[in-house]
């Protein structure tokens, strides 16, 4: 190597240095400890008698602060500093003197006590509103600071000590002081001995490590260390449930349909089912009738793929589909590759797996033989060359392959009455292929086109134009199989509509429909072009997408806006299925009914029916909503935007009641209190406004605001009397404040270990920690939400998947029931009011999946020192 500086090494060194620096700064905590360690046992020697050095039992002595019980804590315990195993940090631990009998393991602190016994301020990685004590985050180096002078005083401690006992009160703080530096020492002696493996690791770790006398249990996330306290009626962390929930999950209803950026999306099978997609899941709908009641039909789902369905095609059986997936990457960044799935529309088995590491980025289309009863598969891949391919269906075998074009193409399709021909369409060219890769025509951008039954094809391009192409001999200076196969050109032409054709059906009388974008006209045309009829989709559900020929005269549209229309030309439609067209954030369940609120990108607030499987209502907020929360009676509901606006609706009239500004940053979290008299608000601002609410929810008023976190606010819950809060923020942090008192955050931490919260949605706290995977960076969960008889927990990752977890989840690496179906991040997860279902929302699929919630069951809270026997063995996850 040469002794030129890379660009690299400018970082490296001022890391090096950096490490250099830390070390130093350790070595002289170190030296200070062991000095502050050793002072103060020369002196406990001389004034403390022998019987108590050897833990006789006998009481200190009453004027000896430096020996008092934490505050919360019962004054018959004595502290002692040890290591405890893998801890890293050296804690307080309490061993219990002789006393009366019957004194518990906590009784309530003292008035005024406001320090809690691992002497922080903050359970989670930043400082809020810290003392100059309160340790920070390991690998935080901060300066040393000089000895503190004799006459500061101490909370908590007396201020009317004689002068011969504050010698012993500063030598004693100083102890505690010194050893809090231990905190940040990197030395095998604050951890017992144990192999620094043990210690946290760096950005990305998360590690758990357990006080095993009961007081605290603390885990890492980025190297940052969050306390939590055990509530004092869980003895033993052994005692907790291990194995996954005895409930399970059932996906009972997706709402939604992907028609905003794919085609090839609307068929109808031949037991009259819909055929359509959205996200990972292929759903067949039997519109009417059916399981879901009046109006709601009934809904199946193919649930075989790992990545988001782009397209699919119906065999000419009408009984096997293909379809057709993108690639993604899985929870550990493994590449899952595109491949076409071939399945039994009735029994839902996958049939045959084409082309598993064949394609590229994705499968863009689709398309069945059928001069051959449905022998080829033609597929075409998202990659730069868009691959054209042709596989035999039954052996799952490539026969032939070549590069189609570098722009996008839209459509492929066999000629119904010659397999060997293949026509596809795109942007800018539409291609006629024999097997031997010739290419005829390139006319302009053309979406979509349809096979006549006397051969002719019609194409629609992006001007409105339908063109009829037909066959004619083909020349020697045509390109091709020798001249030997005719070719084709254009015969007629009409325009059709204002704007690009996005749609064309041929109908079973011989009649074709036509789809418009622009101008959202469904047109059927006749003979040569004559149009017979004509109806016009509203505005509100797009431009139409795709056309399926239902039932009788019956007609399946699907919109630009995820819609899903039924109806016919002179009846005009009706939507039957009906979803959001962006990444969705927002999400409530009623109080008292099986119905739901979501909200997100796209700016829709949209209530909806879980038993009729409907859109009861929807609104335009003009601006993107994130968050929502019903009031308990039902009759208004908030939601937060992302401008720090938050509106209150009522629910019947869709009318807006209040309309309030709090800043000017996003709103992640809003949350009535279980009596309803207090509404609080999550900004990312990193402050927490209450508001006090009237008792129809249609008034509020500031009452005040809780500010104390250093990073912006994620989630947040109401104890169940309506006094207290909990919060989370982005930095890790878990702090609790007391509403009722003035919104004052709650210093002493500990004397929350036993209060009971009405809900759980907070990702970071003791009796949820065990959800957290191993290795989180801290934004691999992104929702989280106990059930109402508190069973269980449900939990939305970042890897596209929905957790059940037994509640209280506090076992490091406990074991849940993991369910897919989800193309994107799942942003959310809420109960139903009676917990018969679980409504869960992706990210940028835009989907929202109603999972019906099965096994045991039950009204009423679980124990609160729970008892059940683990239905198995503990394990990772369970894949159902």
């Amino acid at each position: 190597m040469d002794g030129a500086a890379g660009p690299g090494d400018g970082p490296a060194r001022e890391a090096l240095q950096s490490l250099s620096q830390r070390l130093r700064v350790q070595e002289q905590e170190m030296e200070l400890v062991k000095a502050a360690l050793a002072e103060a046992l020369r002196l406990l020697r001389l004034q403390v008698p022998p019987s108590s050095l050897q833990g006789s039992g006998t009481p200190a002595p009453p004027g000896d602060s430096s020996l008092a019980a934490p505050p919360g804590l019962p004054p018959t315990c004595t502290p002692s500093l040890v290591s405890r195993g893998t801890q890293t940090e050296t804690e307080v631990e309490l061993k219990s003197s002789p006393g009366p009998p019957g004194l518990s393991n906590g009784p309530p602190a003292p008035q005024g006590a406001s320090e809690e016994p691992s002497g922080t301020q903050s359970e989670g990685g930043g400082s809020s509103s810290s003392g100059a004590g309160s340790p920070g985050p390991p690998g935080i180096l901060r300066p040393l600071q000089p000895p503190q002078r004799a006459d500061t005083p101490r909370r908590n401690s007396s201020s009317s000590s004689s002068p011969s006992e504050r010698p012993r009160q500063k030598l004693s703080r100083k102890a505690i002081s010194s050893a809090n530096l231990l905190v940040r020492s990197g030395s095998t002696e604050s951890r017992g001995g144990k192999d620094p493996l043990s210690s946290p690791g760096g950005p990305g770790s998360r590690r758990s490590n357990y006080n095993l006398e009961g007081i605290s249990v603390k885990m890492f996330l980025r190297g940052r260390p969050i306390t939590m306290y055990i509530p004092s009626g869980i003895r033993s962390l052994e005692e907790l449930p291990s194995g996954p929930p005895p409930e399970t999950l059932s996906l009972d209803w997706v709402y939604g349909y992907r028609g905003r950026d794919s085609r090839s999306n609307l068929f109808v099978l031949r037991s009259g089912e819909v055929v359509y997609f959205i996200a990972c899941v292929v759903v067949l709908y039997r519109p009417g009738g059916g399981p879901g009641g009046p109006g709601g039909g009934g809904q199946r789902h193919y649930r075989g793929h790992t990545d988001c369905v782009r397209c699919l095609a119906v065999h000419p059986d009408g009984v096997r589909v293909a379809s057709g997936q993108t690639a993604g990457v899985d929870k550990d960044g493994k590449p899952l590759q595109p491949v076409v799935h071939i399945w039994d529309s009735e029994t839902l088995l996958k049939l045959q797996e084409i082309g598993l590491g064949a394609f590229e980025r994705g499968v863009g289309a689709l398309a069945f033989s059928a001069a051959d009863q449905g022998a080829f598969l033609c597929v075409v891949d998202d990659s730069n060359e868009h691959m054209l391919s042709v596989w035999d269906c039954s052996r799952g075998m490539k026969l032939a392959e070549i590069k189609s074009t570098n722009d996008s193409v839209l459509a492929v399709g066999f000629n119904p009455r010659d397999s060997s021909c293949i026509v596809t369409s795109g942007k800018s060219h539409v291609h006629f292929w024999n097997w031997s890769g010739g290419k005829y025509k390139k006319p302009k951008f053309i979406p979509c086109f349809v096979f006549l039954p006397d051969g002719d094809i019609l194409t629609g391009d992006s001007e409105g134009n339908i063109l009829t192409w037909g066959r004619s001999p083909s020349d020697s200076k045509t390109p091709g199989r020798g001249g030997a196969k005719e070719t084709y050109g254009i015969v007629a032409q009409a325009h059709a509509h204002e704007g690009s054709i996005f749609a064309l059906c041929l109908r079973r009388d011989g009649t074709v429909l036509s789809g418009g974008g622009r101008d959202r006209r469904l047109v059927q045309w006749g003979p040569g072009l004559v149009a017979l009829q004509e109806a016009e989709i509203p505005e509100h559900f797009g431009a139409v997408r795709a056309i399926a020929e239902g039932l009788g005269s019956e007609l399946l549209v699907g919109t630009t806006k995820n819609a899903l229309l039924r109806g016919d030309l002179a009846q005009g439609f009706s939507p039957v299925i009906q979803g959001h067209t962006d990444e969705l954030w927002g999400l409530c369940t009623h109080p008292s009914q099986n119905r739901f609120l979501t909200c997100g990108h796209d700016r829709q607030l949209c209530l909806w029916d879980g038993e009729s499987h409907a859109l009861a209502w929807s609104i335009d907020l003009k601006e993107t909503g994130l968050c929502a929360d019903f009031h308990p009676s039902g009759a208004v509901v908030a939601v937060g935007l992302n401008t720090g606006r938050w509106l209150v609706l009522d629910t019947e009239t869709r009318e807006i009641v209040s309309d309030v500004i709090d800043g000017n940053e996003q709103l992640s979290v809003v949350r009535y209190s279980p009596d309803g008299l207090y509404l609080a608000i999550g900004s990312h601002d990193n402050v927490i406004y209450i508001y006090s609410v009237s008792s129809d929810g249609a008034k509020s008023s500031r009452f005040g605001r809780c500010m104390g976190h250093s990073s912006f606010i994620t989630h947040l819950d109401w104890s169940k009397d309506g006094n207290f809060i909990m919060s989370n923020s982005g930095d890790y942090e878990i702090l609790y404040w007391d509403v009722a008192g003035g919104c004052k955050q709650l210093k002493n931490r500990y004397e929350s270990r036993d209060r009971e919260w009405a809900t759980y949605t907070c990702v970071l706290g003791f009796h949820v920690y065990g959800v957290w995977p191993d290795g989180s960076d801290g934004t691999d969960i992104n929702s989280l939400c106990r059930s109402h008889n508190e069973r269980v927990v449900a939990v939305a990752d970042d890897f596209c998947k929905v957790h059940l977890f037994q509640y209280p989840c506090a076992r490091a690496k406990a074991p849940s029931r993991m369910y897919g179906g989800h193309g994107s991040h799942v942003t959310s997860v809420r109960f139903t009011h009676d917990d018969s279902h679980l409504v869960s929302l992706g990210g940028k699929d835009a989907s929202i999946f109603q999972w019906r919630v099965l096994g045991a069951g039950g009204a009423g809270p679980a124990p609160a020192t729970p008892s059940r026997t683990p239905s198995l063995s503990p394990a990772s996850s369970l894949d159902v």
